[in-house]
């Protein structure tokens, strides 16, 4: 019962005492000082709220969505073509290894990865500079074999999605191979889907009612190495991020413990210590639990901790105990939770 039908319980109870002691033609014993606080309790509960802005439905995804203008980083496996102003003999055509190390005569190994293509080229400079005088290198992109999104789910070809541009959400859903649907088993737009990005953040994004809508919002750009999970219309699942060997989607079923989702999801990693804490997000209440290792131990205890679809299970770093997340909560189009854990120890 919330405190606005508590109100109204009194006030009923007020009114009906109002009421017999009028056709009683006296005070009904008590009348008054039950009017009395009664008053006083819709006083101190009716007290209007601080007002509040609400954040915009989409405002979640728009901060979620990469800049139209981001530049592209190097990645592993990458094929660039080196150019040097008026030294066509030095001319090079290399691919960035899986350690994101390229190999330059004379000059060695050179670290690329994650570099934009102008900061790679100073990189390169630098590195030929004391065998050459006033190069001037520039570096093309001719293969993005490492610009690639994973698509994982009811979709008929998961695996990994390459792009030479902007990863966009329903190009790499649709070339993952739709999910079908119905009686006909025709492809169809999935109802929604959750995007992965790192081990400490996830998007779940009602898809078709954005589609439905028309809003570019369905078709979000996304960054190299998201993964894109499309559930199963019957499956029931949560996401489990921060320290595990394999942070994502596990799916629940009548067996699932808390302890059987964290061996699901691989394990604690060395990160989250000897006594690690899990914590339980509801995004769609905003609430949250946390249990500590000590629990999880305790057979009867782990037991009790019941787990729903839509819940985020996040392990912070050893020592840290503070996190921040952020999610809407009002939008009828996306959740969004951040877990990022905070440096320090408790």
């Amino acid at each position: 019962m919330n405190r606005y039908s508590s109100i109204s319980v009194v006030s009923l109870l007020v009114v009906a005492a109002g009421v017999c002691a009028g056709q009683q033609g006296t005070a009904a014993p008590g009348a008054a000082a039950a009017q009395a606080a009664a008053a006083q309790f819709a006083g101190q509960e009716q007290q209007p709220p601080d007002p509040q802005l609400k954040p915009n439905p989409l405002d979640a995804l728009r901060k979620f969505e990469p800049a139209a203008d981001e530049e592209y980083r190097l990645g592993r496996g990458d094929e660039i073509t080196i150019d040097f102003s008026g030294r066509p003999e030095l001319q090079a055509k290399l691919v960035v290894g899986p350690d994101g190390r390229i190999t330059l005569p004379l000059a060695g190994e050179v670290m690329l990865a994650d570099q934009t293509r102008e900061q790679a080229a100073l990189k390169v400079e630098q590195a030929l500079g004391p065998f050459y005088s006033n190069l001037s290198a520039m570096i093309t992109v001719t293969k993005y074999t490492a610009n690639r999104v994973l698509v994982l789910g009811a979709v008929d070809h998961p695996g990994p999605v390459v792009f030479d541009g902007s990863p966009t959400l329903l190009e790499a859903i649709t070339r993952g191979g739709l999910p079908t649907m119905g009686p006909d088993k025709r492809p169809q737009i999935p109802d929604e889907c959750t995007i992965y990005r790192g081990s400490d953040q996830v998007m779940t994004v009602q898809l078709r009612s954005l589609v439905d809508s028309g809003n570019p919002m369905a078709d979000l750009r996304l960054r190299r190495d998201d993964v894109v999970y499309v559930p199963d219309p019957a499956a029931r699942f949560v996401s489990v991020l921060g320290e595990v060997n394999h942070p994502g989607a596990v799916t629940l079923t009548s067996a699932s413990t808390l302890p059987r989702v964290l061996a699901d999801a691989g394990g604690f990693t060395e990160k989250a210590g000897g006594n690690p804490k899990v914590v339980i997000v509801d995004p769609s209440t905003g609430t949250k639990r946390t249990i500590p290792f000590k629990d999880l131990m305790n057979p009867a205890k782990s037991l009790e901790v019941t787990l729903k679809p839509g819940e985020i299970l996040f392990v912070p770093q050893s020592g840290v105990y503070r996190f921040t997340f952020y999610m809407s909560t009002l939008s009828p189009f996306a959740q969004l939770a951040t877990l990022a854990a905070v440096n320090g120890a408790l």
